[in-house]
């Protein structure tokens, strides 16, 4: 196999892995929910928003025939489901939840609509999808910005994750190196503000850094 071939099959990989870690970090969320059944501290909106996401690269990579797209967005949605369904499970008020579910799946159907009806060819689909995909994906890693003030008012990490933060970098980098590999800016673009959040909140944890839990120093003592 050519040197070329064999990055390209390590750095398909790395992406997969990356990706997979970062969405199985929602199977913590998953723990908590089915240990205290309750969804207290779990926020519903990141599952939803992440599922149609995938959805949206699914139907990408399959038009695009890649192979590494199709099976890292149909395993994440098939978790973000799960994730979906455990919650409404859980959720005391389940109906103030059908009103953002049901919009956001009524804006998809009305996309795959658009996308495979109206836009007949070939190629016109593909990179109205691919800019469809690449602005949702941008403003899922520019969202937590707003959180990223609060940390910076309080002065305290504490509602930060260290380890998803380090799953973020490792992907949204892993997938800006393989969309320049395929020459491909809808996948490479919208991945470069992952790299630069995921640099700012390693920055707040260095200016803020994570106090130990209470309970733990206590039984230290």
């Amino acid at each position: 196999m050519e040197e070329g071939g064999v990055f390209d099959s390590l750095l398909s990989g790395a992406c997969v892995l990356f990706t997979l870690g970062m969405f199985s970090t929602g199977l913590l969320d998953l723990r908590h929910m089915q240990m205290t059944r309750s969804v207290d501290s779990v926020q519903f909106l990141p599952f939803l928003t992440t599922d149609v996401n995938n959805l949206g690269w699914l139907s990408y990579g399959t038009l695009k025939g890649d192979g590494t797209l199709m099976f890292v967005n149909a395993v994440g949605a098939m978790l973000q489901t799960l994730y979906i369904l455990v919650y409404l499970r859980y959720c005391p008020q389940k109906r103030a939840l059908l009103l953002p579910t049901a919009s956001l799946l009524g804006f998809l159907l009305l996309g795959y609509g658009y996308f495979w009806l109206l836009v007949p060819e070939p190629d016109a689909r593909l990179q109205q999808l691919g800019l469809f995909c690449s602005i949702f994906t941008i403003s899922m890693y520019l969202s937590p910005l707003a959180d990223l003030a609060k940390v910076i008012q309080t002065k305290s990490t504490q509602r930060l994750s260290f380890s998803l933060t380090i799953a973020t970098l490792l992907t949204s980098a892993s997938w800006s190196l393989y969309g320049f590999r395929l020459r491909d800016p809808y996948i490479m673009v919208p991945n470069l503000p992952g790299i630069f959040t995921s640099l700012v909140r390693f920055w707040l944890f260095w200016k803020y850094p994570q106090e130990p839990d209470r309970n733990y120093r206590l039984l230290q003592t």
